[in-house]
């Protein structure tokens, strides 16, 4: 294949991002092995400080000495919208991909698309996480709307996103391309060395809870669950992991006044992509609890490592977790949760459900979506 120029536009080193600067690094090294030029146009300000919910926006990994990023874009700048769309229009790219996720980035990505466009040569597709948020904000569709129509193309995640797309736009073509494998975090561990490394029993199995905690990630559903009775005999914990991205002290709360101080691992702070392979390793069982989702890169985190699921039946994750083979789909309620976590160990499905992950995980690959993409330009051509 001819080698192209590639432009990746989204959150990308120095911003931790969580899976956005992952999936947007490790997209741009499967171009780079196809061959192609690619440079990252990451955020020089990304979300103003009162707006962002974690505790820092950037992070403390060493920056990626393979990637060419640019630290050039701020979102809320419409003087520096000009300025680097006309800067990245110069460079008269064959591909612009461009990671959107919310309402607030389309005033700042849909002028970039649309200054991009303007050189009649480059081909803009965007990847959706979400068009429609999980989160209502004002004026979100409108904003989405405003994103849609400056596009040649999109991919998205999950079926649930690709419907969402034909409220803004029924003729641009659009494809569905699952979440790719999340395959940089390393080799699995033994568990009992990622036990060790976290400070967690060894004679303990753990059901993790891995992310940034947001209210639609369903997490009081799960400690509700964990709170029926028939877990207190079984050498069973659970594990959350991630920064609270909302007040916390509602969930706090919930798990003492359930009882589960003694039963619940608490690990709420940002986990660093150098830590990630140990809360896998030490875990049984991944839960996703969600109440709303599109798509997850914790399922892709998953799959790497192996690891069992539980999801709920919202969004795509049911289709990314075949039922009763890699985990259990269940629907968001407590009774349905708990039910599916106990049956898993009840019934030692550990071993089971992660020879399937190893199999399904085959599906999941960066080439696949670097082929749909192909397909939207050339869909998009015609």
């Amino acid at each position: 294949m001819e080698k192209r120029k590639v432009i990746i536009i989204g959150t990308a080193y120095p911003f931790r991002g969580g899976g956005m600067s992952t999936y947007n690094e490790r997209l741009a090294r499967a171009y780079q092995q196809r061959g192609d030029e690619v440079t990252i146009y990451t955020f020089s300000l990304q979300y103003p400080g009162f707006l962002f919910p974690g505790k820092t926006q950037y992070s403390t990994d060493s920056p990626p000495s393979d990637l060419n990023i640019k630290v050039s874009v701020n979102s809320v700048n419409p003087l520096n919208w000009v300025k680097v769309g006309l800067e990245i229009k110069k460079l008269k790219a064959d591909l612009v991909i461009i990671r959107y996720w919310m309402p607030f980035m389309a005033p700042c990505l849909g002028t970039l698309s649309r200054i991009i466009r303007s050189n009649k040569h480059s081909k803009v597709v965007a990847i959706a996480d979400n068009i429609i948020p999980h989160e209502k904000m004002p004026g979100g569709r409108l904003l989405s709307r405003y994103f849609v129509k400056s596009c040649d193309g999109f991919i998205a995640m999950s079926r649930a996103v690709l419907k969402d797309l034909e409220k803004f736009d029924t003729l641009k073509p659009r494809l569905f391309s699952p979440h790719p494998l999340y395959d940089t975090f390393g080799a699995a561990v033994p568990k009992i060395t990622a036990k060790q490394k976290l400070g967690l029993e060894e004679g303990v199995h753990y059901i993790l809870f891995f992310g940034f905690i947001r209210e639609y990630k369903g997490l009081d559903l799960l400690i509700k669950a964990f709170a029926d009775e028939r877990f207190s005999p079984l050498p069973v914990k659970l594990l959350i992991a991630g920064e609270f991205y909302i007040d916390g002290k509602p969930y706090i709360d919930l798990i003492e006044r359930l009882g589960l101080r003694d039963r619940i691992v608490l690990h709420t702070e940002f986990i660093e992509n150098s830590e990630i392979v140990y809360y896998f390793c030490a875990s049984d069982i991944v839960a996703q609890p969600y109440k709303d989702a599109t798509q997850s890169g914790v399922t892709q985190i998953a799959y790497h490592f192996e690891k069992p699921m539980l999801t709920t039946n919202v969004g795509g994750l049911s289709e990314m977790v075949p039922d009763g083979k890699v985990g259990f789909v269940v629907a968001p309620h407590v009774d349905e949760i708990s039910k599916a976590l106990l049956r898993f160990f009840n019934e030692n499905k550990e071993a089971e459900f992660s020879a399937q992950a190893a199999i399904e995980k085959k599906r999941f690959s960066w080439n696949i979506l670097l082929e749909r993409i192909d397909e939207i330009v050339h869909l998009s051509k015609g």
